[in-house]
């Protein structure tokens, strides 16, 4: 039975499927998707929740594959597009969510941000503590914070907008988006630590993932397109 390279889901394009083998599927998640909790209903945009209801009716993509199980192993925040890894099996989940934990896989990300770099390389490693007076949001706390870091790298400017690489070391919630509000380049379309700007979306891509395969200890590079992201901003696609 032929693999359809994409997954289907209601209400939504076909979603691409970047990577697979026998352990995982990688995905080029669309924006607007939240990765929530199974059990939290407040949306019909529940990722993770999307998929395990497509695999239990049989749904043909999953069939083919004789799929009965997929978890997504680290985050993607709703508004942020990309690779998104998800392992087949419950000790596939524990194999690659340790990965993330110690540090082991290589992320790469794209961002549009509002303003212009003093510089075209620069690490941020300011704390991150969740903001305990606002929903959802981040903030920096050198002292009650835990460790993160970023790398960062200018890849194009173009009038007030600037293209940048981001290769976080650390895995925090909104980390590449405080850490470059911090650095007074805020995420276009960012309405938690930037300026909101109703035209246009967030300007956040995951477009590289590398590890060691925990199984088969092969090198593997899982990347997704950025020609139509950095077009959407005005910029060239730059070479990765």
């Amino acid at each position: 039975m032929a693999k359809p390279n994409f997954i289907e889901l209601p209400d939504c394009e076909p979603i691409p499927i970047l990577y697979e083998d026998r352990a995982a599927i990688a995905i080029d998640k669309p924006r607007g998707w939240m990765l929530a909790p199974v059990a939290w209903q407040n949306t019909s945009r529940n990722l993770q929740a999307a998929i395990e209801s497509s695999i239990a009716a049989r749904d043909f993509w999953s069939q083919s594959r004789g799929l009965k199980f997929l978890r997504h192993v680290h985050r993607l925040d709703a508004d942020t597009s990309g690779v998104l890894l998800f392992a087949k099996s419950p000790g596939a989940v524990k194999k690659f969510f340790d990965l993330f934990e110690n540090r082991k896989m290589e992320k790469t990300y794209l961002a549009v941000v509002v303003g212009e770099p003093r510089q075209n390389e620069w690490t941020c490693e300011l704390k991150i503590v969740p903001d305990k007076k606002r929903f959802r949001k981040m903030k920096v706390d050198s002292r009650h914070g835990k460790d993160s870091e970023t790398h960062f790298r200018v890849l194009e400017k173009r009038g007030k907008l600037s293209l940048v690489e981001a290769r976080p070391v650390t895995g925090r919630t909104h980390q590449i988006r405080v850490h470059l509000a911090e650095s007074g380049l805020p995420v276009v379309g960012d309405k938690l630590y930037g300026r909101e700007d109703a035209r246009l979306e967030l300007g956040l891509r995951a477009v590289r993932l590398a590890y060691t395969d925990p199984f088969t200890r092969r090198r593997v590079e899982i990347r997704a397109p950025v020609e139509p992201f950095c077009r959407e901003y005005g910029f060239d696609p730059p070479k990765l």
